[in-house]
């Protein structure tokens, strides 16, 4: 996957305001079947995005034409729970979102968004309101704030997971910054 950094970012928002959003409705288990991490935003939703015919669902708010191109998804409280899934996080990245903002999240679901590139935001309903009613939020990531109109709300993150979305990094990234160190002390150790 090639991760982009997100220093400041704006986007358009769309909002899906249900509370307990679980990992079965983000990507129900019945697609599951791939093994790489990309081509699961098709099915992210499903039961939701398409009518039994499998066309668009027009009362799906990510289906609207207001809110095409969004990149920002504003969400519920507790969103991701359910399984471990890391599928949900995907689906949700290939959809298009880069950030989500949320009330709160699963522990997991937090986790895998920060290990995929994308920012999990944590912000009250009332300010999750307001920036629906904008339309558009710029998010600046070493600042700590979300603009939207005239107001600016702060979100909190931990500093590691801050760092690798600033840099673009993943696991991998941040393991072959010490690549020298690595192998001086493969080079050095005896068996």
């Amino acid at each position: 996957m090639d991760i982009q950094p997100i220093t400041t970012y704006t986007g358009k928002v769309v909002p899906l305001f249900h509370d307990n959003i679980d990992t079965d409705q983000i990507i129900p288990k019945v697609h599951l079947k791939r093994i790489s991490k990309s081509g699961f935003g098709p099915f992210a939703f499903d039961e939701w995005r398409y009518l039994a015919d499998g066309s668009d669902n027009p009362e799906f708010n990510p289906n609207k034409p207001e809110y095409k191109d969004a990149s920002i998804l504003v969400t519920g409280d507790n969103f991701g729970c359910g399984s471990s899934r890391e599928h949900a996080a995907w689906a949700i990245k290939d959809y298009g979102f880069d950030i989500i903002i949320a009330g709160s999240y699963s522990d997991i679901f937090y986790m895998n968004c920060t290990k995929n590139a994308m920012l999990p935001i944590v912000l009250d309903e009332n300010e999750r309101e307001y920036i629906v009613e904008t339309g558009e939020v710029t998010v600046d990531l070493p600042n700590q704030t979300v603009t939207a109109g005239n107001k600016q709300f702060h979100f909190d993150i931990d500093e590691t997971w801050k760092n690798k979305l600033i840099n673009g990094l993943d696991d991998i990234a941040v393991t072959l910054q010490y690549e020298d160190q690595i192998q001086a002390y493969e080079t050095a150790k005896t068996f």
